[in-house]
């Protein structure tokens, strides 16, 4: 890896890790196209730390709201509606750690294949269309009980299934509960926190682990890209999104699947 390369892959992790048009399916065009080699390990831990940060950094109002009611709840201070929304944070977070442990070796060797990624980039591109399309968008965080977030949660496990977007099916599963865009949105990145955290502790292990050399300047310049461009997108996602809505988002993804199978065939 030199800077350049990683500089492109950052900027495409942060660009894409939040927004519902699939990670994976970009990360595949630049090393299917260019010949580029996977980035390895080490800088997928960086990435993973740079997104994180961006999102903590950008709800931090939220989370804080959040983490203090919610142990404020375990000390006896009673419900709020902060601390119940931490509460199903974590309900809708099970349901993919859980599927992470019994199906991550499973999907690895038989789901993480060229058309697996267009076909779902494509299909869950659809289906975010047409629910966007017909959805009632008239709840709000406050309307979150356990069965949304556990219809939320088994979608994020999902997402899974390379190509499906992480954040693509958590918020098209938010808007057929009837949360409006905004907070689909926002409770889709609040559930991005434990999962990427998660993600990020598996693959440090892993690293930890292994034997492989370090990089230093590509995790640094990594992880600087990452958290910058993630930032910027959460920003300019959530000041758009009940304007745009996400037709645009779901024809991008048809788009994208086009390539995708265009890329594959040749």
């Amino acid at each position: 890896m030199d800077a350049f390369r990683a500089v492109v892959l950052a900027a495409i992790q942060g660009l894409t890790e939040f927004l519902p048009v699939s990670s994976s399916g970009h990360l595949v065009l630049p090393q299917t196209l260019f010949g580029w080699e996977d980035q390895g390990l080490a800088f997928d831990v960086a990435v993973h730390v740079g997104s994180l940060l961006a999102v903590l950094w950008y709800f931090r109002a939220e989370v804080r709201g959040i983490l203090g009611d919610w142990f404020g709840s375990l000390l006896g201070g009673g419900q709020s509606d902060n601390s119940r929304l931490g509460w199903m944070v974590i309900v809708a977070t099970i349901p993919a750690v859980i599927a992470g442990l019994i199906f991550n070796d499973f999907i690895e060797l038989n789901l993480r294949t060229g058309y697996v990624l267009a076909t779902t980039t494509l299909v869950f591109g659809i289906i975010l269309g047409v629910v966007d399309r017909y959805a009632k968008h008239s709840r709000h965080l406050a309307d979150i009980g356990l069965r949304i977030a556990l219809i939320v949660g088994f979608a994020q496990a999902i997402a899974l299934i390379p190509g499906t977007s992480r954040s693509g099916i958590t918020i098209t599963a938010a808007l057929m509960m009837g949360l409006s865009r905004s907070d689909s949105a926002r409770f889709s990145f609040l559930l991005s926190m434990p999962i990427i955290a998660a993600a990020g502790s598996y693959k440090l292990l892993e690293l930890i682990q292994s034997s492989a050399a370090v990089p230093w300047r590509y995790l640094f310049i990594g992880f600087a890209v990452s958290a910058a461009t993630a930032y910027a997108c959460i920003h300019v996602f959530m000041n758009w999104v009940e304007r745009m809505g996400m037709m645009p988002f779901a024809i991008y993804r048809v788009i994208l699947a086009a390539i995708l199978f265009a890329v594959l065939a040749n």
